[in-house]
């Protein structure tokens, strides 16, 4: 997946009230950008590091920057989870994920289940029971072990995705979860128990129970980001 633009580049200063953040930017001075994440990012904001933007070319927006990546390390991380539905539908579409590749229709955010969710993706295909593909994007790393975790905070919305994948297997249908790991340095994915052991606890239910787990890591550059190479099976001793 190419972005419109090539990326542009600053420094992070600090990030507030959640979903903004300051960043210096040259020829532009500091400029408030978007943050299209709701977790923490845990280890990957450090002030004083460097950041790549997208720029908005809608004079109605408040924010005309959007935070895509950080750079952690020698690593740059996406930060933007929308972009990761977007890169795992690009896949779906191409059909790159072998497992998930004998779906000829694809239909994004689709209302489902007891708790009027929405999945990120329906798979269907004549003669077979539907497919229900949820996304998680993955940023946060466990030490210099190569292991991603998820989440990295508490969450609700993921255990409600959980409960929702394990009633559609229930159902017939199958339920695929799908973290896309927005970094190239993982090479597998394990359930952050410290940070949040009702996700853990739960997602080894859901894989007792017949959901399958996928996880991909990706290429990051200031033109594109594409996924990599599909990881180890999920971690979960």
């Amino acid at each position: 997946m190419f972005y419109p633009e090539p990326l542009i580049e600053g420094v992070l200063q600090r990030r507030y009230q959640r979903f903004l953040a300051d960043i210096d930017v040259p020829d532009e001075g500091t400029v408030v950008a978007h943050v299209p994440n709701t977790g923490s990012l845990l280890g990957c904001l450090m002030p004083g590091q460097r950041a790549r933007l997208s720029r908005s070319s809608d004079p109605a927006r408040r924010c005309k920057f959007t935070v895509e990546q950080l750079q952690v390390g020698e690593v740059w991380v996406g930060v933007n989870t929308q972009r990761a539905n977007a890169l795992v539908g690009e896949a779906l579409s191409q059909g790159w994920i072998s497992r998930l590749a004998d779906y000829p229709q694809r239909r994004p955010e689709v209302p489902y289940g007891r708790q009027k969710s929405r999945i990120d993706w329906l798979l269907q295909a004549p003669g077979s029971a539907d497919c229900f593909v949820e996304v998680k994007s993955v940023t946060t790393s466990l030490g210099g072990l190569g292991r991603g975790i998820f989440p990295d905070a508490p969450s609700q919305r993921a255990l409600k995705h959980l409960e929702e994948l394990i009633d559609c297997v229930h159902q017939g249908s199958r339920g695929v979860l799908v973290f896309c790991v927005q970094r190239a340095d993982i090479v597998e994915v394990c359930p952050a128990d410290e940070i949040d052991p009702a996700y853990g606890a739960k997602l080894r239910h859901a894989l007792a129970q017949g959901v399958e787990a996928l996880a991909f890591n990706t290429h990051l550059s200031a033109t594109e980001i594409r996924l990599n190479g599909q990881l180890l099976p999920i971690y979960c001793p």
